[in-house]
């Protein structure tokens, strides 16, 4: 991801290079429509893990709080990945579907539009 800068000549440190997280990486990760979430989520993942251990194992950590979560069918619902239609593949490792350091992930269900409907 480039990083543009306010001013030609400013220099500094990148402090959340891949480097800097010993194997992990930074995922971004929306629930669209769900506003009991302010902003995405970043989650520190390895990139060898499938998608199917991604969903039980790290997902619910950062949405399992929402009323919502356990009614989620993941048979129906969709995936942006950066910005573009995304079908996972759940038992690919994150980083083989082309998931790397800062992408940023939007999960959308078209049954579930948040508490009392309160999607945006």
């Amino acid at each position: 991801m480039p990083i543009q800068a306010y001013f030609d000549n400013y220099k500094g440190e990148v402090k959340d290079r891949v480097e800097n997280f010993h194997g992990n990486q930074l995922v971004y990760v929306n629930w669209d429509q769900h506003l009991l979430f302010s902003a995405p989520f970043t989650l520190m993942v390895t990139p060898s893990l499938t998608y199917a251990e991604f969903i039980k194992e790290v997902l619910p950590t950062a949405f399992n709080q929402h009323p919502q979560w356990s009614e989620v069918n993941w048979q129906t619902a969709s995936w942006l990945l950066d910005g573009r239609a995304f079908t996972p593949q759940m038992k690919v490792s994150l980083i083989d579907q082309g998931i790397n350091h800062k992408s940023f992930l939007r999960l959308q269900t078209p049954e579930l539009t948040g508490i009392a409907n309160a999607s945006v």
